[in-house]
């Protein structure tokens, strides 16, 4: 008997290989696949402005990435004694407006220097909803907990999402004539927007994604939501708030991204490196014993060797974990 439905997946062309620079930016759906790139020695960058959910406010910090844009005071607010951004998300956030905008514009700065080198952007839309202020009808990244009252909440349409990301990708691909993009759609559920709400807001996004993919030869889906939603179908894959994926359905997207889009040569070496990194998760009941000695030395030199072969994997800490 078969429980769940699988589906084809067409395989990234090209595909994803170490030594490429990446830029992860979208919902905390993002984060999770970006942390598992991150882990296995991916040259990751995520979420430079952190968090944020809507396609509106993604293309604006794409856009102030090309522009060299740099923040200041101006460009904050305080709310509950700390300093915040609208364009960023709450970690931020400092008591101290200094501390606040050295750490904005030092991951502004890491984002400027990176746009014009990535190999691929990988985009995470998380919902279709926008809330602007009221005062001047700004589109916000993160409502930053601040009463509802103050802001407007409304539903992106195709066309407004097809537009902003049309004039971003065209200015982007003047600057890097080498960048993919990769669009996947969060399977979060977001049911505090209703459930019929959600519903539409993902469509939304989904036409809107499959309208652009079809106009670019640069630009691919990978079927995140899918996965979760209509091959796992089961709120036994969901965290206690049946909202978020929970790590077993998280495990599964990161294992379909790896077969299908990561490169054969690129998936081996990933396979070495988690074999090197659960060693280094191994707790020896002594480790005084010969025994656990010949094994950090073995890793060791299987870490030597990695490093050897492929100069451009920061591997010293494992290497200094082993060593020591």
């Amino acid at each position: 008997m078969q429980f769940h439905l699988n589906f084809p997946i067409t395989p990234l062309s090209p595909a994803i290989e170490y030594g490429q620079e990446l830029l992860l930016m979208g919902s905390c759906f993002a984060e999770e696949i970006g942390e598992r790139l991150n882990a296995s020695q991916f040259a990751t960058l995520i979420n430079p402005n952190g968090i944020l959910f809507n396609p509106l406010s993604i293309t604006r910090a794409i856009t102030g990435y090309l522009d060299g844009k740099l923040y200041t005071e101006a460009d904050l607010f305080q709310h509950q004694g700390l300093w915040r951004s609208w364009e960023h998300h709450s970690r931020y956030a400092d008591a101290d407006i200094n501390a606040a905008l050295d750490r904005i514009n030092a991951s502004q700065t890491a984002a400027i220097n990176a746009i014009e080198k990535i190999d691929w952007l990988v985009l995470t839309f998380g919902s279709a909803h926008v809330y602007s202020l009221k005062e001047n009808n700004q589109v916000v990244g993160n409502c930053h907990k601040m009463p509802a009252a103050g802001f407007s909440k409304r539903l992106l349409t195709v066309e407004e999402i097809v537009t902003a990301l049309d004039n971003v990708m065209h200015r982007l691909f003047f600057r890097n004539r080498k960048v993919n993009i990769l669009f996947t759609v969060s399977p979060v559920r977001y049911v505090r927007d209703g459930v019929v709400e959600n519903n539409l807001s993902k469509a939304i996004l989904l036409q809107a994604v499959h309208h652009l993919v079809n106009k670019f030869n640069r630009l691919h889906y990978f079927p995140a939501y899918e996965l979760v939603i209509d091959d796992l179908r089961d709120y036994r894959f969901y965290k206690e708030d049946l909202v978020h994926p929970n790590d077993q359905a998280i495990q599964y997207v990161w294992e379909h991204v790896v077969k299908y889009c990561i490169s054969t040569a690129s998936q081996e070496l990933l396979g070495n490196i988690a074999e090197l990194l659960k060693a280094a998760q191994h707790k020896p009941f002594n480790p005084d014993t010969l025994q656990h000695k010949q094994f950090r030395q073995r890793n060791a030199e299987k870490v030597k060797q990695l490093m050897e072969k492929h100069p451009e994997l920061k591997l010293e800490k494992l290497l200094n974990y082993f060593q020591d």
